[in-house]
């Protein structure tokens, strides 16, 4: 029997907005400014986990001696110079989110990044939409996989975890969806075309999928 969704968790970085593609071009700086080459193992280890544990891995594998807060405060500097010109919803998102409103499926943002880095987008974005809550890396302990975000979000929006959709870019976001037993929608971009979403309820191309809205039907 076909679960009944009746919410919406969106991650942010890589699944609404092309961020992923962003913070890749930031990390070739950051490495070209060092005499050092990108490492993409290095890059697929970083990408879903919060800053505090993303930056100590990149400090790790390059033998850096800055400090993560030092290391932080680049990454965001440079980034927020790309952000007026290149920052872009994904293929569907707008679709997607004008579908869900004529629904009145309530949604919510669940992000590894910080809360004013979501307001930032957001405000860039200048989508015409309501979200209940956001959860941000500034609201729980454990980051992804661990699926402390998603119960957290359940918990939000007041229903069962398998009550709620998770549209997932990343292996490790799509993970901690799975943990949490929600039905979980892994949405590949080229920069995850390789990543595993084992447990995925489904995999799609893009946010424009219409395998996404007829979850909707589906379920209800």
């Amino acid at each position: 029997m076909a679960r009944k969704i009746v919410a919406v968790a969106f991650d942010l970085d890589g699944l609404m907005v092309n961020t992923e593609e962003l913070f890749l071009e930031v990390a070739k700086r950051m490495v070209q400014k060092r005499g050092l080459q990108l490492d993409m193992n290095l890059i697929r280890q970083m990408m879903g986990r919060p800053s505090r544990v993303a930056i100590p891995l990149m400090i790790e594998h390059y033998d850096l001696s800055e400090s993560v807060g030092e290391l932080e405060s680049e990454t965001f500097s440079i980034l927020d110079g790309l952000l007026d010109d290149r920052l872009a919803p994904m293929p569907g998102l707008v679709a997607l989110i004008g579908h869900l409103d004529s629904l009145s499926i309530p949604k919510a943002i669940t992000t590894s990044s910080r809360r004013a880095f979501v307001d930032r987008v957001l405000k860039l974005l200048q989508i015409s939409t309501e979200f209940e809550f956001f959860l941000t890396a500034e609201d729980v302990k454990e980051g992804k996989p661990n699926p402390e975000i998603y119960q957290r979000a359940a918990a939000g929006f007041g229903i069962p975890p398998e009550k709620m959709m998770v549209l997932e870019d990343s292996e490790l976001g799509c993970r901690a969806a799975v943990r949490a037993n929600a039905f979980a929608v892994a949405v590949p971009g080229e920069h995850s075309c390789g990543h595993q979403y084992d447990g995925a309820s489904l995999v799609v191309d893009s946010l424009a999928d219409e395998r996404i809205k007829d979850a909707f039907t589906q379920s209800s």
